[in-house]
């Protein structure tokens, strides 16, 4: 694994790409905290670092569109598939230098927090925990992003494919709201969420069978589970988008000075879950 992390981080370092991520991420950074600290004063630089969510995940795909799509692409994934390391350290190695590279702009926005105390009063406490959650957050989001990478041989298709679930996670606190709370939409909305698993099972596995299995069995739990407690699924579905908010826990500890576990617990479990999702979608073509 550390073989491939020092790869990544050296192709990163030795590449445009590795410079203009951080490069955008810092420039928006500083205009950010340039208008809210330095030009109206406000103490927090947490209120920066969440003014650069959106430009933040756009981004992102920057760093992680090449990362397994153009291994695909110019066939050297051959190279990796028979080294004599695990898929797992595969993806643990590009993973954490695509982490690296994200982690060296959050070590330079621990600056901005002193450069505020020299100029009057400073909260690092909260300015440190967010930028904690924004480490996390952004590693979170290079999970994602490295998963779709390995589904295709395009860096555009990955870079697209990113770009659409960020804006939609970055929006889902707000698509919510247009959600009715009724039962029966919720039983539609989990039939839907099921096809999908379903489906995407299928694309990791080719296994239709299995995927038919979940797909009819699932199906047939919820319609029994509506039929006779039907009232579990009264605002069931809004519920459960709203959980899936990536921003939410960021913009508590952003905005209201409040961090909580659960918060840390939700990202690490999000980011080894896209990354063991990762692992299966190149175990399948190592074998297939």
């Amino acid at each position: 694994m550390l073989a491939i992390y020092k790869r990544e981080l050296k192709s990163y370092l030795t590449s445009m790409i590795g410079w203009v991520f951080m490069a955008c991420i810092m420039l928006f950074i500083g205009i950010y905290f340039y208008m809210y600290n330095m030009y109206y004063g406000h103490p927090y630089f947490s209120y920066a670092l969440n003014g650069t969510l959106f430009i933040f995940m756009l981004v992102i795909p920057i760093l992680t569109m090449r990362s397994l799509a153009e291994e695909r692409r110019s066939k050297t994934d051959q190279l990796l598939l028979t080294a004599p390391v695990s898929v797992t350290q595969i993806v643990a190695g590009k993973f954490l230098a695509m982490a690296t590279i994200f982690g060296m702009v959050c070590l330079l926005s621990c600056l901005c927090p002193l450069v505020i105390k020299s100029y009057g009063s400073a909260y690092f406490a909260t300015d440190y925990a967010t930028i904690f959650l924004y480490f996390l957050l952004g590693c979170t989001y290079i999970s994602i992003g490295l998963f779709l990478s390995s589904l295709t041989e395009s860096q555009i298709i990955a870079a697209v494919a990113s770009y659409a679930v960020f804006i939609l996670l970055y929006l889902m606190s707000g698509l919510v709201n247009a959600i009715p709370t009724t039962a029966i939409t919720s039983l539609i909305g989990f039939v839907v969420i099921l096809l999908v698993i379903a489906l995407l099972y299928y694309i990791l596995t080719r296994n239709g069978f299995v995927s038919l299995v979940i797909a009819g069995l699932g199906v047939i739990a919820l319609c029994v589970l509506y039929l006779f407690v039907p009232g579990i699924f009264e605002n069931a579905l809004p519920n459960l988008l709203g959980s899936l908010s990536l921003t939410t826990a960021f913009q508590e500890t952003a905005y209201y000075s409040v961090l909580s576990l659960g918060s840390v617990v939700r990202y690490l479990s999000v980011i080894f879950f896209f990354c063991f999702l990762t692992a299966q979608s190149i175990q399948k073509r190592r074998w297939s």
